[in-house]
């Protein structure tokens, strides 16, 4: 016996096959990484930087309807903070630069840091909120 006693295997009798509009979805981070629309993959999902189009040039998906509010953005604040303190305070008690050093190391690569996991969180939580479904609560009355 192989040890793996009532483990299923899996056959093609027992997959469940994508839906025709999961077929066509690009994979989760491929679209967050390149800004591509959740439905059919075109690269219409950002009208700027960080700033959502209203709808995909493509297939006419609405953005406007999804909530992605400031959550990436104060994560990642955090984040890049953290890591970029750490890098400051590091250098600092290893070579005692000079604060203008400081200045033109951190200040970009903190705006870099930022703006670019920015655009990917973002995307990564509207196409989340798309493959589940997710809406605006609602009380029925």
């Amino acid at each position: 016996m192989s040890g793996a006693g009532g483990a299923r295997r899996s056959t093609a009798a027992n997959r469940v096959a994508p839906s025709p509009t999961e077929a066509s979805q690009p994979a989760f981070a491929e679209a967050a990484l390149l800004g591509l629309c959740p439905d059919c993959g075109a690269r219409s999902l950002f009208n700027g930087v960080v700033r959502f189009a209203d709808t995909c040039d493509s297939c006419g998906l609405d953005y406007a309807g999804y909530n992605v509010g400031d959550g990436p953005a104060a994560l990642l604040i955090m984040l890049v903070g953290g890591i970029v303190v750490t890098g400051a305070v590091s250098l600092q008690l290893a070579q005692h630069p000079p604060f203008w050093v400081h200045i033109l190391l951190w200040v970009p690569l903190s705006t870099v840091l930022v703006v670019g996991l920015l655009r990917v969180a973002k995307a990564a939580l509207l196409i989340s909120e798309h493959r589940r479904q997710a809406r605006d609560g609602r009380i029925e009355r």
